[in-house]
């Protein structure tokens, strides 16, 4: 038997190479004529031809942005909330003191290690370094184009429901949930902000605020609204604050401006976005304390559940709370979601650690 010289089997390969690429350009053309034909008579049909989404493509996110003082107490309520997400549908960033890392020692999350975001502030209460913080969170989270919602949260939030519902919740609108309302009172809008700021967009409510993309690259590029905070909105001097600086005797030409409470508000406002909003927060707070509820409280701060506060009674008052009283404005609005009746608060704040151990020993969370 003869073998085939090295030169006539690479003369064989090289002539079957060819045939089979003339093969797939033939098979192109003709798919392509298909294609084309298909297109031209039926422009209103589905192209049998399109390519088919990318099963592994990532998944819209929902960003959970923690402002904390140092470490975050309630870590272990949102590990057993994150941990019922198989499908990496969440980031998480942490805001807290400069220098303040999350490793194994300060936190027993593995959702948290290491999401501190590196270029924190020192935040004070009642100042704009607050607002500072959350716009730093926001670019930080916004480097993830899979992002598409950024929910605010205290370090004393707890979540009301399971991971599922919320995110379902969230994603179910293209608008961002900010309580948002005219702000008449005299004192807290400051003269002084006009023309940058006109008294008619100026706006108050929550710091916990769910915003889309798009408005949460308007808080990260703002260079006119956050200056004018920075220099103009500041809270009064109270005796509460004796120790942080002097009380002066006669405060009543100061404004009480809180910025976290106005700055997202008025920006969206100015900026034309009063019609993509839903106006409430999805966060509770109790302002108004319980008849069962004995607290020591002072100043302006809400009610801090403890744990003999940590009933089922307490999370079904809230989870039954299904419309929102805008008294400025004498209008009550039903909450809704996906065009049905629905519950108004995702979250709830603010719950000491021991509360919310015995939340979670009660199997009362992510319900």
């Amino acid at each position: 038997m003869k073998r085939r010289s090295s030169f006539q089997n690479r003369s064989h390969c090289q002539h079957k190479w060819k045939r089979r690429v003339l093969m797939v350009v033939l098979l192109g053309i003709c798919v392509g004529s298909i294609f084309l034909i298909e297109s031209s008579t039926y422009p209103n049909s589905m192209n049998l031809f399109m390519p088919l989404s990318n099963p592994f493509a990532q998944k819209p996110k929902i960003a959970f942005l923690f402002i904390a003082r140092n470490r975050l107490p309630l870590d272990f309520v949102w590990d057993a909330f994150f941990q019922a997400d198989k499908d990496k549908k969440f980031s998480v960033y942490v805001h807290s003191r400069p220098g303040f890392l999350f490793h194994k020692a300060t936190t027993k999350s593995l959702f948290f290690l290491n999401r501190q975001v590196n270029n924190s502030v020192q935040v004070d209460w009642g100042e704009a370094s607050m607002i500072q913080a959350e716009r730093i969170l926001l670019e930080n989270a916004l480097t993830d184009p899979a992002n598409e919602r950024f929910v605010f949260l205290s370090d004393s939030c707890i979540p009301l429901y399971n991971f599922s519902y919320t995110y379902d919740y969230i994603m179910s609108t293209s608008t961002s949930f900010v309580d948002s309302f005219a702000d008449t009172k005299e004192g807290r809008y400051n003269p002084k902000m006009d023309p940058v700021i006109p008294v008619n967009n100026w706006r108050k409510g929550s710091q916990w605020v769910v915003l889309n993309r798009n408005h949460a690259e308007v808080v990260v590029k703002d260079e006119t609204v956050f200056p004018v905070f920075q220099q103009h909105c500041k809270r009064k001097s109270l005796p509460e604050f004796w120790r942080d600086q002097p009380f002066s005797g006669d405060n009543s030409k100061e404004h009480n401006c809180i910025p976290d409470e106005h700055y997202v508000q008025t920006l969206l406002a100015q900026e034309g976005f009063k019609g993509e909003i839903t106006r409430r927060s999805l966060t509770h707070t109790a302002w108004d304390i319980p008849s069962s509820i004995e607290h020591d409280r002072r100043g302006w701060h809400p009610v801090t559940y403890k744990f003999s506060d940590a009933t089922s009674e307490l999370l079904r008052s809230i989870k039954e709370i299904d419309n929102i009283y805008f008294e400025t404005e004498n209008r009550r609005e039903w909450c809704s979601s996906k065009g049905k009746p629905s519950p108004c608060f995702l979250f709830a704040r603010k719950f000491t650690r021991p509360a919310a151990i015995r939340l979670l020993n009660l199997s009362l969370l992510g319900t």
